[in-house]
């Protein structure tokens, strides 16, 4: 009875944890502040270049430098995309959304809640990086779901809103999963938690230090004080038939004109070959 209330008291708290959002929420919220700034400082040498390039996007921009190094980096788009499905599915569970009856009916809507967001995460990864890497995201995604699923019918985590009792009221032992499956529900835990908290942000941080644009590198008509010049940009925004950018040439902001995109984003060596 002790081991029952204790795995009872850690199957609560880690559903109010995954109430509030849980760490991977924190992280997710962490990053997203943190990533555009410190892959415009990197990219751009930092100092007043930051503040020019974020002003020169507009603040409703700054998203797209996150979502640049998304869909450019085909591991850093699939670990985010399984744990973005995986705090999703978490939080929506910790509010009663898996049905925990027995029964065909119960078990078929266990399924359908597991499988459809891992299907669709692996669309859309397959749709930027191909068939392997949607496949490997949307199996990924599906196994950490299903380790979800398993908590609650092992009893190591209690929905807020109960469908059906896999314990006794009282706390008892009237459902007692198998040790395998308590196990199962053990390494989906510690896998989370790596992807979230270790592989995720270095992740991130590898790709806002790898020297590679966000966004398109473009070669442009440059003209100032009367000179025309060939200039690599930054592109940062459309404008008429022309682009206002980073100037990579002389570090700041210029209208091109007759652009044309290069093949590579580099622009600097990745910090670690500095």
């Amino acid at each position: 009875m002790p081991d029952t209330a204790t795995e009872g008291e850690a199957g609560n708290e880690a559903k109010e944890a995954d109430r509030k959002g849980g760490p991977g929420h924190t992280v997710l919220m962490a990053l997203a502040l943190a990533l555009p700034i410190t892959k415009v400082a990197y990219t751009v040498g930092g100092g007043d270049a930051v503040g020019d390039v974020l002003f020169g996007m507009e603040p409703g921009n700054w998203p797209d430098v996150v979502l640049g190094m998304v869909i450019t980096d085909p591991l850093l788009g699939s670990v985010l995309g399984v744990v973005v499905s995986r705090v999703v599915f978490a939080l929506f569970a910790a509010r009663g959304a898996i049905p925990l009856g027995d029964g065909l009916a119960g078990a078929a809507r266990r399924a359908a809640l597991t499988v459809v967001n891992p299907v669709a995460v692996g669309v859309v990864d397959a749709c930027f990086f191909g068939p392997w890497w949607g496949l490997a995201t949307g199996l990924a995604a599906y196994a950490l779901r299903k380790g979800v699923v398993v908590e609650y019918r092992t009893g190591r985590r209690r929905p807020h809103h109960r469908h059906g009792n896999p314990g006794g009221e009282d706390g008892s032992d009237a459902y007692r999963p198998p040790a395998w499956l308590r196990r199962a529900a053990s390494v989906e835990q510690w896998a989370a938690a790596c992807l979230v908290v270790v592989a995720l942000p270095l992740l991130a941080l590898a790709s806002a230090l790898n020297g590679q644009s966000w966004t398109t590198v473009v070669t442009c008509r440059v003209t100032a004080g009367g000179e025309t010049t060939s200039d690599r940009l930054i592109e940062l925004g459309r404008e008429g038939d022309g682009v206002v950018g980073w100037n990579l040439d002389t570090e700041e902001i210029s209208n091109g004109l007759g652009c044309t995109s290069d093949e590579s984003r580099f622009v600097r060596e990745p910090w670690w070959r500095r």
